[in-house]
């Protein structure tokens, strides 16, 4: 059993982002973090959930998910983006993500959790903070599919 927290910032939203991941495993745990020069917070919510998920060594991991994230706990909870995807995500913003992460998912069992964003959970808060401190830091990675897709 895998406990992930995750969270996403960005800074202007658009503009500078970055995620956050915390992966607890009976006694290890991981933290992961990158930054990007031009994204939204929306995109970091769900990628951080996409690569914490592409972390897991084995298939078939049971995992629960906490995120503060509305967006992505509901779009998933409430079944919403597997109508999306039957629609070939007609329409909605962040397919390639959404696409990226039906992939990852399926390869495991996954719960997804709400938690309340800024507020007494300290894995929630450390996840904030590295998404804050990686979209602050040097070193930025492109978001490709987005920054293209705002050239059209």
């Amino acid at each position: 059993m895998i406990t992930i927290y995750t969270d996403g910032s960005s800074r202007g939203n658009p503009g500078p982002g970055g995620y956050g991941i915390v992966m607890m495993s009976a006694t290890h745990q991981k933290e992961i973090s990158e930054g990007y020069r031009y994204t939204t917070n929306n995109r970091m919510e769900l990628l951080s959930v996409i690569v914490a998920l592409e972390t897991l060594k084995k298939e078939n991991t049971i995992v629960t998910v906490y995120s503060d994230s509305k967006y992505v706990v509901d779009a998933i909870e409430k079944k919403w983006v597997f109508g999306w995807e039957k629609k070939n995500f007609a329409g909605k913003k962040n397919p390639d993500l959404w696409q990226r992460f039906l992939k990852i998912y399926r390869q495991h069992r996954v719960a997804f959790k709400w938690v309340k964003g800024h507020a007494t959970n300290p894995f929630n808060n450390r996840c904030d903070s590295l998404a804050t401190t990686a979209a602050l830091g040097q070193n930025l990675l492109v978001d490709f599919a987005y920054e293209s897709e705002l050239k059209q």
